[in-house]
């Protein structure tokens, strides 16, 4: 595979790209090359309004999903992860998707940040994608939600309202719910499973603290203030209140302090 020439078209590459093991190698050559030093920043073609997708998984509404139980059975362990294997391409294609839209509003230094979260969500859908192979199924046997792009739609025209509402509130959400997931899939004996879940949620509270590192850069530059700049930017482009409870202790971790989120919880 011939790589792209720049960091920028690289981006665009993979979000042109539409069969998923093919996104996810695309994916950690880039950031081979990248962190190697042999792929300069630069310019691409501009993104696409979508991803390329494959013709599998239907798409619906988040309303139109079927409601997920409980780990306990295989059915419903692998409807879990076929979930998870769609957000970890969904969080794929959005970071690639921040550097190929907003890379000239990165700060220096930056760009390696979101390569990084590129490589590691690459890994993550690679990972649920051996479990669901080792359960005798496959990443598109099941429908999925269209919710994560919608996210990505409305953003679409500010780096700081995208940070705000991908990293610090999807992602973030993320660290609230995976380790009752992990603790029911260990519960149904599935410690595979369980395992890969565990990698992801290590990896998740880094990149939210990257976006919040560069929200909060970018709040500088801009001379807002970062709290209540984010929950103006969620209270406009983020539909519902945040939900309890929170993860605070992964949260914190991640440098996500309560004076950001607790105006905008439910009650």
């Amino acid at each position: 595979m011939t790589l792209p020439a720049t960091l920028g078209a690289g981006a665009a590459a993979v979000l042109e790209t539409a069969q998923p093991a093919d996104k996810v190698a695309l994916s950690h050559d880039i950031a081979a090359a990248w962190r190697a030093g042999s792929l300069p920043l630069g310019d691409g073609p501009p993104p696409p309004d979508r991803p390329a997708r494959p013709q599998h998984p239907a798409l619906l509404l988040p309303r139109d999903m079927p409601k997920r139980r409980s780990a306990g059975s295989l059915a419903s362990r692998i409807a879990l992860l076929h979930a998870l294997a769609h957000i970890e391409l969904n969080a794929l294609d959005l970071a690639w998707d921040l550097i190929a839209r907003f890379g000239a509003d990165l700060p220096q230094g930056g760009h390696g940040d979101w390569v990084r979260v590129a490589d590691e969500e690459a890994t993550h859908h690679a990972l649920l994608a051996e479990r669901l192979a080792a359960l005798g199924a496959a990443y598109g046997d099941l429908p999925a939600h269209d919710g994560l792009w919608q996210a990505a739609e409305a953003t679409s025209h500010d780096l700081l309202a995208r940070l705000a509402v991908v990293p610090l509130v999807l992602e973030a959400r993320g660290l609230d719910v995976t380790p009752p997931m992990i603790a029911s899939l260990e519960q149904a004996g599935d410690a595979e499973s369980a395992a890969v879940l565990r990698r992801i949620y290590r990896d998740e509270i880094g990149h939210v603290a990257i976006g919040r590192r560069a929200f909060e850069r970018l709040c500088a530059v801009r001379g807002l203030d970062p709290a209540s700049t984010y929950q103006e930017l969620v209270r406009r482009h983020f539909k519902g209140k945040l939900k309890r409870p929170f993860n605070t202790s992964a949260r914190d971790e991640a440098g996500l302090e309560s004076g950001f989120y607790e105006a905008l919880a439910d009650i």
